[in-house]
């Protein structure tokens, strides 16, 4: 009993053997090669990175030479039989000599990435889009088209996990039907200011026996840097008889200032999904850089004014990811830099011209950038800004300053407080093209005023009322409309 199941595995042993020899030879290239006449016969093989192929030969062969041993490698294991190892990207021969030295098989070699598990990766995440993944020369070409950018996205993000360079990725993709983003930014800001100041001077001359004197104090508003244009008042005393004090003056000076800045920009801008769009209402002015071999100033020019730019990616369900920058800038004289006139001298010394002075103004800059996600239609407060700042000041003769009641003839109040609310609301819409008759423009329902108009009612224009647009005008009374006999 014993012999007869070791006589059973025995004969079973070598079925195992060539049932896996089977299943590896169905997974490894096979390569047939075919001889038409007598001459050598010529292939062109393009071999996986690190997989092997299996080339089964016309003749008997006993020689290979490989002109790149580091891209493939070639051994012949029999007669008719040899194997191909690609180990590096990149293009080689190999030629195949029979007993005599005759030339068998020129076959010209390519090794590429072997894109079968990318082309599965692909099918499966994107199941319903064609998507090719193809090698070239180090490179991975996808072609195909898919439905949105986020589509295009995915199978981006899925070819440069099979690179080490993600540039070596080059996109062939075309996308059906490519959104249209726009996006309505809408930035206010409210600046509140308040300015008092309140300050008095005093002055006194006279004369003690023989020594002449002149006392006045003179408190400055050194919060603003000068007076503001207030209420002031001056008392002068002469005094014209004999006496020590000849002069009294005093000098009052008030103020109080309150203002208002409103800022409301509203800029729209539309971009294909995925690509980027940049929008500017401003201008530029120019800043001084340096100077060239003649002495004249070279500038550069900065802009100014109410900046979007921003990049849309259509995601599925209708979301949408924005990565927006937007800015409102203006020109001011805080930091400003000013540059006094100075000589232009030769190479011996000699002055020969003046550059006359220049003032570069500052900017005032709300600036912000970030990355979002939202609907069609949905708002979002990006970014915003509450600010409060208050500054008071005290000047005056000291010692004096602090007496009770009578200090306040020494001392002059600087004080300014300055609020800031700033809050920037962003938009996106998908939108279609409209027909021309359909857009609505600030010349709609505008009419210029004739030359009557403007000489005898003083007009200089003549609006109409829009299309949809609720006028105000009498009502009819009665039943109207109707035949009354």
């Amino acid at each position: 009993m014993l012999r007869a199941l070791i006589l059973a595995l025995v004969t079973m042993l070598p079925a195992g053997i060539a049932l896996a020899q089977s299943a590896t030879e169905s997974t490894t290239m096979q390569v047939y090669i075919t001889r038409s006449g007598y001459g050598p016969a010529s292939e062109v093989l393009n071999l996986p990175l690190s997989k092997a192929a299996i080339i089964h030969l016309p003749v008997d062969a006993v020689d290979v030479l490989v002109t790149n041993p580091e891209v493939a490698d070639a051994v012949i294991r029999t007669p008719t039989r040899a194997y191909l190892l690609g180990q590096a990207i990149g293009q080689t021969n190999a030629f195949f000599f029979d007993a005599d030295g005759e030339l068998i098989l020129d076959l010209d070699i390519r090794v590429e990435r072997d894109m079968r598990a990318l082309q599965e990766a692909l099918d499966r995440f994107l199941p319903d889009r064609v998507v090719m993944a193809e090698a070239m020369n180090n490179h991975i070409v996808l072609s195909g088209s898919v439905r949105s950018a986020a589509e295009a996205d995915t199978a981006l993000r899925l070819a440069q996990r099979w690179t080490d360079n993600p540039e070596n990725v080059l996109s062939m993709l075309s996308i059906e039907g490519r959104e249209q983003v726009m996006l309505s930014v809408r930035i206010v800001e409210m600046q509140r200011t308040i300015v008092r100041q309140l300050g008095i001077n005093l002055s006194a001359a006279g004369q003690l026996d023989d020594v002449a004197f002149n006392v006045a104090t003179e408190q400055e508003f050194s919060l603003v840097g000068r007076a503001l244009s207030g209420v002031s008042g001056q008392f002068d005393y002469t005094n014209t008889g004999g006496g020590d004090i000849r002069s009294a003056g005093a000098l009052i000076q008030a103020l109080e200032r309150v203002g208002l800045v409103r800022t409301l920009a509203e800029p729209n801008l539309t971009a294909i999904s995925g690509e980027a769009a940049n929008f500017l209402a401003g201008g530029e002015f120019p800043v001084p850089v340096g100077r060239d071999r003649d002495g004249n100033i070279t500038v550069e020019y900065k802009q100014f004014g109410v900046g979007l730019g921003f990049t849309p990616v259509v995601l599925s369900e209708g979301r949408i990811s924005l990565r927006i920058s937007t800015e409102i800038s203006e020109l001011t004289n805080q930091g400003s830099l000013e540059l006094g006139s100075q000589n232009v001298t030769d190479d011996q010394g000699n002055v020969i011209g003046t550059v006359p002075g220049l003032t570069i103004p500052g900017l005032n800059v709300n600036r912000a950038e970030t990355t979002v996600e939202l609907p069609s239609g949905g708002s979002l407060v990006l970014a915003g800004l509450i600010q409060e700042e208050t500054r008071q000041n005290l000047d005056g003769v000291p010692g004096v300053q602090n007496l009770p009641v009578l200090g306040a003839l020494f001392r002059s109040r600087d004080f300014e407080n300055q609020e800031t609310e700033l809050v920037v609301i962003v938009t996106p819409y998908l939108v279609d093209p409209i027909n021309q008759n359909d857009a609505a423009t600030p010349l709609d329902g505008f009419r210029a005023a004739s030359e009557l108009e403007t000489f005898v009612f003083g007009n200089i224009n003549r609006a109409y009322a829009v299309p949809g647009a609720q006028t105000e005008g009498r009502s009819w009374t009665g039943p109207v409309g109707f035949l009354i006999d």
